[in-house]
This record gives structure tokens, C-alpha cells and sequence, in this order.
């Protein structure tokens, strides 16, 4: 076993000295940072889409500092070097903040400073440490704040994460359209309230749903670009104290080439380094889409319910056993699931709107635990789409009732009332009720129309499209 002495090295800050060990790439602000701050337990390198975004923001301000001559290029490429295996995917380990934390994510941005100063020193040949020669702070973080970095790697990951979101969403509407065409002509009673109402067909309930999918889908995509908008060069508060015009203008233009993302330097600094409300703006619409898609999965629950005591117009894929007690038994999981991942990502979004309120004065304290609730939201939605898609959507069968209970519903009465009036199809409806025939045996019985102008009243295509049998009706006598 290795002395003690040797086990560790000795790191600095503005508090004292400390003991980090030698293995670590981090140092000491991140050693004070695990110490004060195990509260979530979910360390920053469970989103590494965050680590790799924050990682490619150091390596735009590291190569616009070496453009000006403020780092030479020795120290620069090898931070450089350092900030590409990051994004790489490596050192995914060092990263151990706690994703919740005071200081406005200081120490996620410490975190990020010292694993990229010791790699870089590494590389120049000396040992691991996050002061010698090259710093944390003065090299790693030069030109920079907490500030600036970390909304803006927010943003970054922030757009990679919706752009996951959009092609999962993609093949979900997909899959729904495909039903939709499928069951086109499946002709079903349409429901108002939990009450008959007129028809429809199950495939234009699965069009509904793609339709609401895909506006979902559209407003993500304009998200992402309000999302593009980011304040690096704000440095502190937005005032761009130690931070010169050209280094601005150049690490906009190293940002857009190291990301592929065509990100904006705002217009106003003090304004996007205080406000978060574009995040609130992106979360809103998660909300949106979770609210739409409980409601799909809703709307799957009751369709599919039965099979004897409920609707059991739609048969969902068995998945599972359903009950360690009643053998045979077989629960909608799936859209259960897709329920719960809405009520999380609804409550996601009301921490993210307080967080952003509560910012006081120049800069918003909190985004740390806006940050933490938006990659959990992204995170539980990317992850449950397909396999709402694929365990459920895709495997849908459709259980017809036939046409024999849609023309037994009183609901047919409707497309009477053109032809006969509202208050006599109003009565028409209660005596079908009270006597069990249907709509079609008593207007026949009263001879209120003949056979072939019912017929044509109450036909899938006239009752589920657009156009009314009655007023053509009207227009020829």
C-alpha cells in the first residue's frame, strides 16, 4: 500500500490548502463542492450531453484566447487537446459534482476548469494537478465566468437533447399515421363527456393524435431556435469585464464551429446572463407534448378497456402479466407509463418556472436546479417515446363492435336534424331509449323518411365526413 503522503496531492484555494488524491483529475473547489453539496446524488456526468457541451465551450473561449495571443499555443492546444477528449466521451468519472447546488454552478464550472487543467498539464508532460502550470482559473477559465460558460453549455446540450426528441417524436407520429390509415375505414362510436355521440372512425382518432404530435413537434423545433441566443463573452453580469470585442466576436464563431449549432451572441448581455426565460420558453413545450401524449395514452386506457365490462374497441399489445393474483389479467402498461412520464415532466416544468423567477438582480442563482429538471424532462421523454411507440402504438389491433352498435346509439340522431328538426329528433332519441330499437326502425315506423333517404343519412362516409345528406335534401324540394 502506497504512503499516505503518496496517495494524494496538495491543491489550494482562496479557503486553504487541501488533500485531493493523485488519481483524481479534479481538484480542490470540486473536493469543497462533494463535501457541501450530496443532496441529489445525481452527479454531473449522469447527463454527459452537459459535460460534453460544457467541454466544447471551453475549447471555443480556449481557441479565441489563443487567436489574441492571450494564451500561448502551447498551453492552448494542449487545454484543446484535453476539451476534444472530453467531448470524446472520456473522463466521464471526474465529472462528480452534485447536479443541485448553490453558487449559480460554479462548481459544475470548477469541476469542468480542473479536469481540463490536470489533462492538459498531463499532457504537457507534468503531473496530474489542476494549478501547474496551467490553471483552472487564470488559462482554463480565461476570458470567462461561471456566468457566461454554464447558461450557454445549457443551451448547448439543451438543443442536442431536443433534436433527440424531435426524431423519437418523429417515428411515434409515424407510427400513429400508419394506424390511422389502417383503420380508416373502422367505423366506432364517437364519444362526448362519456356519452354516445355521433360516429367516427378509429383511424381519424389515431389522426387526431399524429396531429397533435406534430404540432408538439413544430413548436420544439422553433424552441430550438429561440435556444440558439447564448452570452458567452458576458462574463460576471453581463458587462464583459476581462473580456475584450474580438475575443466576443471570435469565440461566437468558434462556438458555431465546435458545436454545429448556429448559436448567436445576444444582443444585450446584462439581459441574457440575468434572465432565464427562454429555458422556461423550451420547457413549457415539453409540458405541452406530455400533456398531449397523457392524453393519447389516456384516451388508449379507456379504448382498450375490458375485456368484458369495458369499451374493447382497440386491443394493445400484451407486454406483461397484468396481476400476481388474477390469472390472465393484462394492464395497459405502456400508455400507464407514458401517464406518468407526463405528470413528472408537467412537474419538471414548475420547478423550471420558479427557478427562473426567483433570480434576483443581475444573475439567476438558481439554474442549477432549472438545469437539473430540464435534462431530467429530456432525459424521461426521449427514453419513453419509443417504446411507446414500439410496445404499444405499433402493435394496436382494432376490435371492432360492428355496425350493429353504432346504428343501436341514439347519437345517430344528429344527422337527423337537418332533415327533421331538432325538438322531433330530440323525441325520436328518448322513445329509442325507452324502447331499445334504433333510431333507423322508428323514423321508418313513423314514416318520417323513407328507406333510401335514411340510408343515405346514415352512411359511414356521409356520418364521418364532411357534407350533410340533409341539407342536399332540403335544397331539392
Amino acid at each position: 500500500m502506497p504512503e499516505q503522503s503518496e496517495a494524494f496531492r496538495i491543491e489550494s484555494d482562496l479557503l486553504g490548502e487541501r488533500k485531493i488524491p493523485k488519481d483524481a483529475y479534479w481538484g480542490v473547489q470540486t473536493l469543497r463542492a462533494q463535501e457541501n453539496f450530496g443532496v441529489s446524488l445525481v452527479r454531473l456526468f449522469k447527463f454527459s450531453t452537459l459535460v460534453q457541451a460544457l467541454a466544447m465551450v471551453k475549447k471555443a473561449c480556449t481557441l479565441a484566447n489563443r487567436d489574441l495571443g492571450h494564451l500561448s499555443t502551447e498551453y492552448a492546444d494542449a487545454i484543446i487537446q484535453a476539451c476534444n477528449e472530453v467531448i470524446e466521451g472520456k473522463m466521464e468519472d471526474q465529472f462528480v459534482v452534485d447536479m443541485l447546488q448553490g453558487g449559480a454552478g460554479t462548481s459544475t464550472n470548477m469541476n469542468v476548469n480542473e479536469v481540463l487543467a490536470s489533462r492538459a498539464n498531463e499532457i504537457l508532460g507534468f503531473e496530474r494537478n489542476s494549478m501547474s502550470p496551467i490553471s483552472a482559473n487564470d488559462h482554463v477559465n480565461m476570458s470567462q465566468s461561471t456566468n457566461d460558460v454554464y447558461p450557454t453549455a445549457i443551451k448547448v446540450a439543451a438543443i442536442f437533447g431536443l433534436r433527440d426528441l424531435v426524431m423519437n417524436l418523429k417515428v411515434l407520429i409515424v407510427a400513429l399515421d400508419e394506424k390511422a390509415e389502417q383503420f380508416k375505414d373502422t367505423l366506432k362510436l364517437g364519444r362526448t363527456e362519456m356519452q354516445d355521440a355521433v360516429p367516427i372512425t378509429l383511424g381519424q382518432e389515431f389522426s387526431a393524435w399524429s396531429a397533435a404530435l406534430k404540432r408538439d413537434m413544430d413548436r420544439i423545433v422553433m424552441a430550438i431556435k429561440v435556444l440558439r441566443t447564448h452570452n458567452i463573452g458576458a462574463t460576471a453580469i453581463g458587462t464583459s469585464l476581462n473580456a475584450d470585442t474580438e475575443y466576443i466576436k471570435l469565440a461566437e464563431e468558434y462556438l458555431k464551429e465546435v458545436t454545429f449549432l448556429d448559436m448567436v451572441t445576444a444582443e444585450n448581455l446584462v439581459d441574457e446572463t440575468q434572465n432565464s426565460d427562454e429555458f422556461v420558453h423550451a420547457s413549457s413545450l415539453l409540458k405541452v407534448l406530455a400533456t398531449n401524449l397523457a392524453k393519447i395514452a389516456g384516451d388508449l386506457i379507456i379504448l382498450s378497456s375490458g375485456p368484458i365490462g369495458g369499451f374493447h374497441e382497440i386491443i394493445l399489445p400484451p407486454v406483461q402479466p397484468g396481476s400476481s393474483i388474477m390469472p390472465g389479467k393484462v394492464n395497459p402498461v405502456i400508455p400507464e407509463m407514458i401517464t406518468q412520464v407526463a405528470y413528472q415532466v408537467i412537474g419538471h416544468d414548475l420547478t423550471i418556472s420558479l427557478a427562473a423567477q426567483a433570480g434576483q438582480l443581475e444573475l439567476n442563482a438558481f439554474e442549477p436546479v432549472l438545469a437539473y429538471n430540464f435534462f431530467q424532462a429530456l432525459k424521461v421523454l426521449k427514453n419513453s417515446i419509443p417504446i411507446f411507440a414500439e410496445k404499444c402504438i405499433v402493435g394496436i389491433k382494432a376490435n371492432p363492435v360492428g355496425l350493429d352498435i353504432v346504428h343501436r346509439s341514439v347519437g345517430l340522431v344528429t344527422a337527423l336534424n337537418p332533415l327533421i328538426g331538432y325538438k322531433a329528433s330530440t323525441r325520436i332519441a328518448k322513445k329509442a331509449l325507452a324502447t331499445g330499437k334504433t333510431i333507423k326502425e322508428l323514423v321508418l315506423e313513423e314514416g318520417i323518411l323513407d328507406t333510401e333517404t335514411l340510408d343515405q343519412v346514415l352512411s359511414p362516409d356521409r356520418m364521418t365526413r364532411a357534407g350533410s345528406v340533409g341539407h342536399e335534401h332540403r335544397k331539392s324540394k
